[in-house]
């Protein structure tokens, strides 16, 4: 059980990785270029030596943390006699339905599969494998390292053995799992999605600005970040994707996108991501309002 594989170094990917091999896990690292991988170590190092900083770890800590960490192109290999394997590729349902069926082709028949998907179905996954009674979700909130939350998500078929499993190790990680159902949105995007798409209702009616409505957020509801600057650092493109989800699956218009929403992506405004989304930040400036121009 100490072996895991996690496909994908992107912003999530490196994150889980990061969270299990420093608590003693051999994280197998899986990605479709040297280039990709790269990256992504190159952030969680990034990451460690922030908290050297803070002194929260030590350097032997850091060399420890990266010394469980192998890098793999060769999906087969990366996932090769490993306990669990968990996808966090884009968020896309064909890419992880592709991913899925070449996991079960691959993966031992023990080996759990979990998906760190923030809106899609686990059953739809699950049901293009042999083993949709080891298909779970685990959703790990961004950033990994520091936010607490993992939604575990059961599918229709998840077995209450895997499920009791998961919730055990992601406590072994230091957050907090919390049990939920298989509906679009689970918990966590059901609730905050509509809030930053009425956000952005808000703006595209000219009822205020970005940063007006953000501070009444922050000050007046004590959020620790208004939504559209949240929105900016979830991904515009990943916002989107997630409502379009709901709207599919409830066929109810109040998770219907903002038509300025899909017009920022369209326009490849996408947050952080991209240097630019409600807010600008290029040239390392302080976030600065640009979404006006596309309303």
């Amino acid at each position: 059980m100490k072996t895991i594989a996690v496909i994908g170094a992107g912003t999530m990917g490196n994150g889980i990785a990061h969270v299990f091999a420093q608590n003693g896990f051999q994280v197998n690292l899986i990605e479709i270029s040297q280039e990709s991988l790269d990256k992504g170590l190159a952030t969680i190092t990034k990451n460690l030596d922030r908290m050297i900083a803070k002194e929260v770890i030590s350097e032997k800590d850091k060399e420890t943390t990266l010394g469980n960490v192998t890098t793999y192109i060769d999906l087969g290999k990366g996932v090769s006699k490993t306990y669990l394997v968990v996808e966090a590729a884009t968020e896309n349902l064909e890419i992880k339905l592709g991913i899925f069926k070449e996991l079960d082709q691959l993966c031992d028949s023990g080996t759990i599969l979990a998906t760190n998907t923030s809106s899609i179905s686990i059953t739809q996954i699950a049901s293009v494998t042999g083993r949709p009674d080891k298909v779970i979700g685990m959703h790990f909130m961004n950033p990994v390292p520091i936010m607490k939350l993992v939604e575990i998500i059961r599918g229709y078929s998840t077995s209450d053995d895997v499920t009791n499993t998961i919730m055990e190790l992601s406590s072994q990680l230091g957050k907090t799992p919390t049990e939920v159902n298989d509906y679009p949105g689970f918990v966590a995007n059901r609730i905050l999605m509509p809030m930053i798409n009425e956000a952005i209702e808000t703006l595209y009616n000219g009822v205020a600005g970005v940063q007006e409505i953000d501070t009444v957020m922050k000050l007046g509801m004590a959020h620790p970040m208004g939504p559209l600057q949240l929105a900016d650092f979830i991904g515009l493109d990943v916002c989107l994707s997630i409502l379009k989800v709901m709207y599919d699956g409830f066929k109810n218009q109040k998770y219907a996108p903002c038509p300025l929403l899909v017009n920022m992506v369209m326009a490849g405004k996408l947050g952080v991501k991209s240097g630019e989304g409600f807010y600008d930040y290029s040239e390392s400036r302080k976030a600065e309002k640009v979404a006006d121009q596309f309303s």
